[in-house]
């Protein structure tokens, strides 16, 4: 039975998925990494809570590919919106993912660049990159699945990442202008490149906590459980689909 493996960077958004999975209550410890292994419906599952930032993310994503020989990569969440229309509880699910704070700095200026590659001569990053078509089907497919489940719209959406909590209206501002996103996590675009290395899928959910602005440090808390929430019922949802793939 293949695995799908699966991660989450806070605890909150660890017990959301795990409260909707087939799995033991105890994990494995795997250096800083937690992973609860187990079948959910016929699918074997690695999930693993991996900490904040891109690091710990793409350190987690390479564990599950390596040493649980996940066949493919979920990534369950929140996220800060960038797009002014959509509204807190809305769940993406990422059709486009990029890091924008790659890049090169020239006479005080950053220019972001498409990730792991050499900065110096690269095309500046205007849009997030496309998911494989496999997986923006199976992002439809999703659409519709979650269709009635949740009292907020699932939608595909660009997601891009950076090491930062955003805080700044000005910035979202120029984010969604310049670069079209729809929300900013601190994740997503890391395990894409990994996933992209190893030749694996990657789902990325995550639901809109706050609206990336002054007042996010406000609203996160408030609103972080019940976005964990959301994206989880589209876990399970995503794996159902899966099942018969993997």
């Amino acid at each position: 039975m293949a695995t799908v493996g699966i991660l989450c960077a806070t605890p909150e958004e660890l017990a959301a998925v795990h409260g909707r999975l087939h799995l033991p209550s105890e994990p494995e410890a795997r250096g800083p990494t937690r992973i609860w292994t187990g079948a959910h419906d016929g699918v074997q599952v690695a999930l693993a809570l991996c900490g904040i930032g891109k690091v710990n993310a793409a350190a987690a994503a390479t564990l599950l590919l390596s040493a649980y020989g996940a066949q493919a990569l979920v990534f369950s969440g929140v996220a800060g919106g960038l797009h002014p229309e959509l509204e807190v509880g809305t769940v993406l699910l990422a059709d486009r993912l990029a890091i924008h704070d790659y890049g090169y700095v020239t006479d005080g200026r950053f220019t972001p660049t498409e990730s792991g590659i050499i900065p110096i001569g690269a095309p500046t990053l205007t849009a997030p990159v496309p998911v494989a078509r496999r997986v923006a089907a199976d992002l439809d497919r999703l659409v519709e699945a979650a269709r009635g489940k949740l009292a907020h719209p699932v939608r595909r959406g660009a997601i891009v990442t950076a090491d930062y909590f955003l805080n700044c209206a000005a910035t979202r501002r120029d984010l969604r202008e310049r670069l079209g996103a729809d929300a900013i996590d601190m994740e997503s675009g890391a395990v894409a490149q990994v996933a992209a290395a190893w030749g694996v899928p990657l789902y990325v959910i995550r639901t809109l906590s706050d609206l990336a602005g002054e007042d996010s440090h406000v609203t996160y808390p408030q609103m972080v459980e019940m976005a964990a929430e959301n994206s989880a019922v589209c876990v399970r949802e995503l794996l159902a689909i899966l099942r018969v793939q993997v």
